[in-house]
């Protein structure tokens, strides 16, 4: 079988670049806890990936709004929500006037550029999105455990002949 020009894409594709998202981090608790809002906003600021510059991604208002996102709340939490996921780690800190934040993809290596803040480096974790741990709804009965007394003064059951109240 003959490789195909990548450039042209070829019969067997469209032409033009990609994004990889590897099936560890669709699988991932991480991914799936995630709304569809970040998902999709984790879509945009991958397809920013050449290949040499993980690290400084942007996520700005002013460069994500030709890609549909309108609303900076919106941008803010769907951004927040990936950082917090570990999906998306902040590399530079952005200021006013015009200095934008700049982001890396966690599930690649972070690219060596000139201009990280100075603890980004060594705070960058690869793979942080495995190590999210989501928290399970408590049960009544551990709720009640947490209460000093309570277990001994309260039943979850209704004793016998009680009728629910109306």
């Amino acid at each position: 079988m003959s490789r195909k020009n990548r450039r042209t894409g070829g019969s067997d594709r469209d032409a033009g670049g990609f994004v990889a998202l590897p099936f560890s981090v669709i699988d991932s608790t991480a991914y799936r806890g995630l709304s569809v809002h970040a998902r999709a906003l984790l879509i945009d600021i991958a397809r920013q990936l050449r290949g040499d510059n993980n690290g400084s991604l942007l996520c700005s208002r002013a460069h994500m709004a030709p890609l549909g996102w309108k609303s900076n709340d919106m941008l803010t939490k769907a951004r927040d929500e990936l950082v917090a996921a570990g999906l998306l780690f902040q590399t530079v800190q952005g200021h006013r006037p015009n200095r934008a934040s700049w982001y890396a993809i966690t599930w690649l290596g972070l690219d060596k550029l000139n201009g990280y803040d100075a603890e980004a480096v060594a705070t960058f974790r690869r793979s942080a999105y495995r190590d999210l741990v989501i928290a399970t709804k408590p049960t009544r009965e551990q709720l009640y455990a947490k209460w000093p007394g309570a277990a001994k003064t309260h039943s979850l059951s209704r004793p016998a002949g009680q009728e629910p109240l109306l």
